[in-house]
């Protein structure tokens, strides 16, 4: 894993980069929780999805939205933050000119600039959204949803309830060969702990969740039998 540095539209951007094994490597995109509430690229959501999208063999990046951690600028209520993702897409982009897919993962406030990114470059295959904050942004944007992905979220989250998410998640209409797979986990609240014990975390099945849905989208297709050979009959 790499400290990178690279130019965002309100001045340096602070990432970490890990390099896949091959050429051609699928890359992602992580983005974290909500800059006035203590998300940065070292929470813990955050890292889990940039370690795992490692464990696949992506290229992956995570980064500071502008003024957290050593990225310059100031918060933007979103639309800045937007423009945030979308020069680090490019500098990724630019680090693997040949990748096969892209793919954007994120968390909270980062899921709901995720899916917007999503909305504005067609290049991007998959996602995966952990907590998107539904009832304090508008998702309906999402309707039609223009590439298939997961969303995660916790039964018991007190920042966009189950009800609310379920409800989003129904209006997202899909199209030929796009699908939005959902997983509600059992206890969780909004940053996946236990509602009832904070002591105790839901993070493993997040990750059981989110790996098993990326080992079902990156596996092989296989190839359909072969057609047996017409005997010639004779005429």
């Amino acid at each position: 894993m790499a400290e990178v540095i690279f130019p965002g539209p309100a001045g340096r951007a602070e990432g970490r980069y890990m390099e896949p094994k091959r050429e051609g490597a699928p890359i992602a995109l992580i983005l974290h929780g909500h800059p006035r509430a203590g998300g940065s690229m070292q929470d813990r959501v955050t890292v889990q999805l940039y370690k795992l999208f490692c464990d696949f063999d992506f290229a992956v990046m995570r980064f500071n939205f502008r003024g957290i951690g050593r990225s310059q600028g100031v918060f933007d209520n979103g639309m800045g933050e937007l423009s945030d993702a979308a020069s680090a897409l490019d500098y990724l982009q630019s680090l693997n000119p040949n990748a096969e897919q892209c793919w954007v993962g994120g968390f909270s406030f980062g899921a709901w600039i995720g899916l917007q990114l999503l909305m504005r470059r067609p290049e991007i295959d998959g996602f995966i959204a952990a907590a998107p904050p539904a009832n304090h942004y508008d998702l309906s944007f999402l309707a039609p949803c223009p590439a298939s992905g997961l969303i995660v979220y916790g039964n018991r989250d007190g920042v966009t309830t189950a009800q609310d998410m379920e409800r989003v998640i129904a209006r997202i209409r899909t199209q030929k060969n796009i699908k939005v797979d959902s997983a509600a986990i059992d206890g969780a609240d909004h940053f996946f702990r236990d509602y009832s014990d904070k002591s105790k975390d839901h993070l493993a099945e997040v990750e059981q969740h989110a790996r098993a849905y990326l080992e079902r989208r990156l596996r092989p297709q296989a190839e359909p039998p072969a057609k047996p050979e017409r005997g010639r009959g004779r005429k």
